[in-house]
């Protein structure tokens, strides 16, 4: 069973940028769908972006709210998946959660096609 640990949240002006990390134990996040997941304060969970495991074609997908400002990667090697975000706003703050699983494509963006989560880790934007 894959293990995540996500890195990287903390306090950042608006405008400016943050990179998020979900680094993989006991298995290749490759061979997965990868996603971040965030929870603004009192809402739901919702989908942010994920990256397509490889054997599906390993493509991005992203929310609207979110598409030209930030970034999905995944580096096989390091076995990590990574979350650039750019042009951050006050909008943006959440606890942020990497998960990880085997969606059809259709599903990528469903909550609960996902099986394997992290702690989770806050962003908070700032004015």
């Amino acid at each position: 069973q894959v293990q995540l640990v996500e890195s990287g949240g903390g306090l950042v002006q608006a405008g400016n940028s943050l990179r998020l990390s979900c680094a993989a134990s006991g298995g290749s996040l490759s061979r997965y769908t990868t996603a971040w997941f965030r929870q603004p304060p009192g809402k739901e969970r919702e989908f942010v972006a994920a990256v397509i495991r490889s054997a599906s074609g390993g493509k991005s997908v992203y929310a609207d709210p979110v598409k030209g400002r930030f970034t999905i990667s995944r580096d096989n090697v390091k076995n990590t998946v990574y979350l650039e975000m750019g042009g951050l706003k006050p909008e943006d703050t959440a606890v942020y959660y990497c998960a990880a699983g085997s969606p059809a494509l259709s599903a990528t963006t469903y909550l609960r096609m996902y099986n394997t989560w992290g702690q989770g880790t806050q962003v908070t934007v700032s004015l």
